[in-house]
């Protein structure tokens, strides 16, 4: 009786592995009709873009620099009366820093002695000219008597000659007198221009604002000494106007040849979420950059920041607006991307995609292409999928901008609230509790 038992059991087994078995292979090879996702066709706006990251920077920053060499021994005031410090409003002129003169003051005064000097050495010359002129004048009138006179017994030969050698020499003196004159006047000259570059060296003791704007960056403390040398150091970095500010784009070169001066463009940063910005690019800068073979292009994007919201070197989350369409019917663009089975196709597909030619009438084809083709140019071609008796039917439409989520569709043959495939619908499993703790796992239905 036992044994009789325990066949009807190993029996019952057997049918239930087989009836399993055989039902994992049905789902396996898909004799049962796979589900779809679907979505519904909408009508709505849609704005284009291409996005990129940018960095906010003042629209014009001066650099200002010491060209002399000492200790910074105080900062000026700002419009509030405050010491110059990050921040700082200054308008054009503020002193914004002193450096010990010392040094440069005894130079200048050093400088104004020579001038002196050299004034006095002009005089000396022209008084030196007086006297040559002087006996340049008695020297003529000796020679002029010895002239009258002639050689004789009242004036003998060396006296002649000698009056005419005193009446020559005199004469050159005085022109010698002139040419020191001269000397000293170019001398005086070349002390005035040692002046004036030792009191402009004493001026650039006194750092200056060359505009008005504010200090966005202050390099240097009070007792820190600073070399000029080859190069200025650079002691404050100044924005000329924060109100307008401009965002520097990195743009990939794949997306370079769709901005254009004078686009519109929308940007975000971080510290202020939830806040668009507008703005619109003024220029591309030509010289590309290369970095790990991503050659990339500098847009430079003009905002306007009256509101002073905007600080200098936030990161900024650019979008470029390339097209913008109104009341459009949108898909998602999975729709465009998913393509059946062969199995999931309608029959008539089958046969197209098997053979290569249209498995439709000529009529039907040439109406199928003419719904697809778009109302303009800028509108490629592309396929949508709808259900029809569990399986797919194609149909084409004309495929306009993306945002990257919907793109926008046009033909005869879609319409608003058409359902179109975007996926299959995954098979639930059976949940553990419902198959038998004795029941053997050696075979598992669908594929993996």
């Amino acid at each position: 009786m036992k044994r009789y038992v325990k066949r009807g059991i190993l029996l019952l087994i057997l049918v239930v592995l087989l009836g399993y078995a055989a039902r994992s292979y049905m789902d396996g090879n898909g004799k049962a009709a796979a589900g779809f996702r679907t979505v519904a066709v909408v009508r709505g706006d849609l704005v284009a873009t291409i996005g990129a990251t940018g960095t906010v920077e003042p629209e014009e920053v001066i650099d200002v620099g010491s060209q002399v060499a000492g200790k910074i021994i105080s900062f000026g005031k700002d419009l509030n009366g405050k010491p110059v410090d990050y921040g700082s409003e200054i308008d054009e002129g503020t002193v914004l820093a002193k450096i010990d003169d010392a040094l440069y003051a005894a130079d200048v005064a050093q400088a104004k002695a020579q001038v002196e000097q050299a004034k006095a050495g002009v005089v000396r010359a022209e008084a030196d000219l007086g006297q040559l002129q002087a006996k340049l004048v008695q020297a003529e009138r000796d020679w002029n008597r010895a002239k009258k006179l002639g050689r004789s017994e009242a004036l003998s030969q060396a006296d002649y000659d000698a009056a005419q050698s005193g009446y020559d020499v005199a004469r050159a003196n005085v022109e010698v007198g002139k040419a020191a004159i001269a000397q000293a006047k170019e001398a005086v000259a070349q002390a005035r221009a040692a002046l004036n570059r030792s009191q402009q060296n004493l001026d650039y003791c006194t750092i200056k604002s060359p505009v008005r704007g504010v200090i966005i960056d202050r390099r240097v403390n009070t007792g820190q000494t600073v070399v000029a040398s080859l190069n200025a150091p650079s002691l404050f970095l100044i924005a000329r106007d924060l109100k307008r500010v401009e965002v520097w784009v990195a743009v990939n070169e794949a997306d370079i040849g769709s901005i254009r001066p004078g686009q519109a463009v929308s940007f975000t940063v971080d510290a202020f979420p939830g806040q668009i910005f507008q703005g619109e690019v003024g220029k591309v800068r030509l010289n590309a950059t290369m970095t790990q073979n991503v050659v990339t292009y500098t847009v430079e994007v003009v905002a306007d920041n009256s509101s002073g919201v905007l600080l200098p070197y936030l990161t900024a989350n650019v979008k470029f607006m390339l097209q913008e369409r109104r009341n459009t019917l949108l898909v998602p663009n999975a729709a465009l991307r998913w393509t059946p089975r062969p199995d999931q196709m309608v029959q008539d597909n089958r046969a197209e995609k098997k053979s290569g030619q249209p498995g439709r009438k000529a009529g039907e084809g040439a109406r199928a292409a003419a719904s697809a083709e778009p109302s303009q140019g800028e509108f490629s071609r592309g396929t949508l999928w709808v259900a029809q008796d569990n399986l797919a039917r194609p149909v084409s439409v004309g495929v306009g901008p993306s945002d990257g989520t919907v793109t926008e569709v046009q033909g005869d043959a879609v319409k608003e609230g058409m359902t179109v495939i975007v996926g299959e619908q995954p098979k639930d499993a059976a949940p553990a509790s419902a198959l038998s703790p004795f029941t053997p796992k050696l075979f598992r239905g669908g594929r993996h």
